[in-house]
């Protein structure tokens, strides 16, 4: 991929491990929101990998599974917590996640979140992460909305907002060519993407 998840995953691990405080029962140092089950996953994954050898715990909490063992999961604390809005929430109302040890949160791909109706829970989140040192926020755009809810979560209004742009969204791609090719039917179409 593009290394984004790297991008805050890597410094993420060396702050937690560096500062080697421990974390309390149901507890989470640091915070990944993100959109989709699948998305937490492969955060997940990531993070197991880059920490391998790290004596950190890293987790994922999604819906569309029993709430149950992650109610579990995180009686012993989590250093590094990756987590959908919803079930977070969900998770936090039955106490089973305190905020009280945050230090950072992360929102990857912000722009997707708001995409799928997130807004409301992000607000809350935000409110209730508000003792954090650090926000980190991830979009592939940064349209006015993103802009909107970068300022919301931000501390001081945003007043000290450090953007860092990769790619700017105007920019052409000279090695991208678009072409369309007609095709009378799925036979055809096999054929031709065969060819």
């Amino acid at each position: 991929g593009t290394g984004k998840t790297a991008g805050f995953a890597l410094p993420l691990l060396q702050k937690l491990t560096m500062e080697g405080s421990q974390v309390a029962a149901n507890s989470v140092r640091a915070l990944v929101l993100v959109p989709t089950r699948e998305l937490a996953e492969q955060v997940q994954q990531s993070l197991l990998t880059y920490g391998e050898n790290l004596p950190l715990r890293c987790y994922a909490v999604y819906g569309g599974v029993s709430i149950n063992p992650q109610m579990m999961k995180l009686r012993k604390g989590i250093d590094l917590l990756v987590a959908t809005p919803g079930r977070l929430l969900d998770l936090y109302r039955q106490n089973a996640v305190r905020f009280d040890q945050l230090l950072a949160l992360v929102l990857d791909e912000a722009d997707r979140m708001l995409d799928l109706g997130f807004s409301d829970d992000l607000a809350e989140l935000n409110q209730l992460t508000s003792q954090r040192k650090q926000t980190m926020m991830f979009s592939a755009t940064f349209a006015p909305r993103i802009q909107q809810l970068a300022m919301r979560v931000m501390h001081d209004g945003g007043s000290s907002v450090q953007k860092v742009t990769i790619d700017s969204p105007q920019e052409k791609h000279a090695n991208i060519k678009q072409v369309l090719y007609w095709a009378d039917n799925a036979q055809h179409k096999r054929k031709m993407l065969d060819h």
